[in-house]
């Protein structure tokens, strides 16, 4: 069932004079979908496993590889390689500075979509 338009509904509180919309706060590297994923998922894990990645991202490695140097160029993460045993192990994680863009990135999102969505809607 369609929804009613919203008619006469007070529009939502407008940036003080000066200042922006939040959108233009979000962070470009991160934003992107793929890497917009990865980042929510290291935020949870201390570090988190390559081959893991690209199972439960669903992408290539070559995919993956590209959206991880991206974060690792912005010093969003670290790519730490080992051998456990005779095998090669990637393993990926937030760096301090990457945790606080994360967090800076969420919290626009966090605004846009308050800002976006006017009450009794």
């Amino acid at each position: 069932m369609p929804r009613e338009p919203v008619v006469n509904a007070e529009p939502p509180d407008q940036p003080a004079e000066g200042e922006h919309h939040p959108r233009l706060a979000l962070d470009e590297i991160i934003h992107q979908p793929v890497r917009l994923s990865i980042m929510a998922l290291l935020a949870q894990s201390k570090k988190v496993d390559f081959a893991f990645l690209v199972k439960y991202l669903e992408l290539s490695e070559s995919n993956l590889s590209r959206h991880l140097s991206a974060l690792e160029d912005a010093g969003y993460i670290v790519i730490t390689k080992v051998f456990e045993g005779k095998r090669p192990r990637t393993w990926v994680s937030l760096s301090d500075t990457g945790r606080a863009a994360f967090e800076r990135h969420v919290e626009t999102l966090r605004r846009i979509v308050g800002q976006s969505t006017p009450e009794g809607t």
